[in-house]
């Protein structure tokens, strides 16, 4: 995940330093892959399904000291719907009494009266999914009404002083809408837009590809609002993911706007580390599988059958995803690039070459 807002403002400072929770280690935890919902670009397939086909609180206390062994510092509940699992809030209350941050992953069309004292106390952040307009929305989720339950959702949070933002996955389908978030979250009074690039995966594979130079545009857009936002005291965080190119574009807009200050970016964007699946960024799915992130058919091992601290450190993938620089093949291999968007998306160079080490296929530089 790239901070963009916030690596600007910490670069435009004077012998400033990336506080730690810039560079902690982060589980998504997918404990259900129950949904509500049937989106058109799920990367999990979500749907009905059985209810053994989820995470438990005995699972969770289970691996909680192997966690933080791990030196993990945040976990993001996701699904499916993880209002869907009736163990969320028991889950939740599991790792928030142990010290991880928690963050909750919603579609927001269950968020209501009866659960939102619960979640304010037991979430540090609620990211809610919303597609566009309207009518993509709901075309997007294929579900008359789930926009105005997800905007009534989204206001009951701010409205109880909840910090949530905007959560957006950006396709061939909605990319026109993009313009639309950026006004909704200001509207909305959110903290954070969050905007993940397709990654080729469940019912979102490949079959939404934006073109590479429409793709471009659209990033060097979502650059140039993180500097306008920056720039006008705009209180809102444009964090973007899956698509660590952003950072090639947004350290060649930070050259041009604060050349004074290049190196301190600069320097900060090096440590930032570009992907970071398998080493900063950790999947656990609602089968227990432990895998590099959400996106990877691969796993290295099961939290039910093994320990969460050994499997991310002995299994070979992972150790090999580890490798700053990692060794890629095609493009990637001889690129300058290599040191800063490290690759970009493993899973996606999987889903069409049939090999993690590959180039990252969406690539528009």
């Amino acid at each position: 995940m790239l901070r963009m807002t916030d690596y600007i403002k910490k670069s435009l400072e004077k012998n400033s330093h990336m506080d730690r929770h810039f560079h902690r280690r982060i589980v998504i935890w997918n404990i259900t892959n129950d949904c509500n919902l049937s989106c058109e670009h799920c990367y999990s397939s979500s749907g009905k399904k059985e209810k053994d086909e989820m995470i438990t609180p005995e699972h969770v206390l289970s691996t909680v000291k192997s966690l933080k062994k791990a030196d993990v510092n945040a976990v993001i509940l996701s699904g499916g719907e993880p209002l869907m699992s009736p163990y969320l809030f028991d889950i939740a209350k599991i790792l928030k009494e142990a010290g991880f941050a928690t963050h909750l992953s919603s579609n927001g069309t269950m968020i209501n009266e009866n659960n939102i004292a619960a979640i304010k106390s037991l979430f540090n952040y609620v990211g809610i999914s919303i597609d566009g307009s309207e009518k993509t929305h709901d075309g997007f989720r294929k579900k008359e009404g789930a926009y105005k339950a997800s905007i009534k959702s989204l206001r009951m949070l701010t409205d109880n002083g909840i910090n949530a933002g905007l959560r957006t996955s950006l396709t061939s389908y909605n990319y026109r809408d993009l313009g639309f978030i950026f006004k909704l979250a200001e509207k909305e009074r959110v903290k954070k837009i969050y905007i993940s690039h397709l990654v080729y995966s469940g019912r979102g594979s490949g079959i939404f590809e934006i073109n590479k130079s429409v793709h471009k545009k659209l990033s060097l857009y979502i650059a140039g609002k993180a500097f306008s936002y920056v720039k006008n005291g705009i209180p809102i965080s444009i964090v973007t993911g899956n698509n660590e190119p952003d950072a090639i574009l947004l350290l060649a807009m930070f050259k041009r706007f604060y050349p004074e200050f290049y190196e301190n970016m600069h320097n900060k964007i090096l440590n930032w580390g570009g992907n970071q699946s398998g080493n900063r960024i950790i999947n656990i799915d609602y089968s227990g599988f432990v895998k590099p992130d959400p996106f990877f058919k691969y796993s290295g091992g099961n939290i039910k059958k093994g320990d969460f601290f050994e499997i991310i450190n002995k299994d070979e993938l992972f150790s090999k995803l580890r490798q700053t620089p990692r060794k890629l093949k095609g493009r990637c291999e001889q690129c300058n690039y290599l040191r800063i968007c490290n690759g970009g998306s493993r899973a996606r160079a999987y889903a069409v070459y049939g090999d993690y080490f590959q180039e990252d296929p969406a690539c528009f530089m």
